[in-house]
């Protein structure tokens, strides 16, 4: 089939599966869709909450955008506000996480596919 259509509230949350669900939702669901060369991902944070770990790309430049709520990004060392509608384009080597605000953050990632191409950072939220 050269389409697919799926629900992204209906595909696999990841964060039940790694124990993470009061954080929020983590969606890939790449191979659901059968894309072949585009990666992305559909991240809901509880209002409060930040991602677990951080992460950063070898190959992947990323964008990602908000699609409801707001919160801050961290990008390597630097924290910027984000709020709905906001765009960023992260460039591969660049560690990135999400934290959400008070009304939660919904956020849509985007890039190229590079298998085995992410590196996880634990801790990278220590204040």
């Amino acid at each position: 089939m050269d389409y697919t259509i799926r629900n992204l509230d209906e595909t696999k949350d990841s964060a039940v599966e790694f124990g993470l669900s009061e954080v929020g939702e983590a969606h890939f669901p790449r191979e659901e869709l059968g894309a072949e060369t585009t990666g992305f991902a559909y991240h809901v944070l509880r209002p409060g909450r930040r991602q677990a770990f951080g992460h950063r790309h070898e190959n992947a430049e990323e964008v990602c955008v908000v699609l409801e709520g707001s919160g801050r990004v961290r990008l390597d060392d630097e924290i910027r506000d984000v709020s709905r509608h906001d765009a960023i384009r992260i460039a591969p080597r660049v560690a990135r996480a999400f934290e959400a605000g008070e009304d939660g953050l919904t956020v849509l990632v985007f890039g190229p596919r590079h298998e085995s191409d992410g590196e996880l950072l634990h801790d990278f939220w220590q204040d």
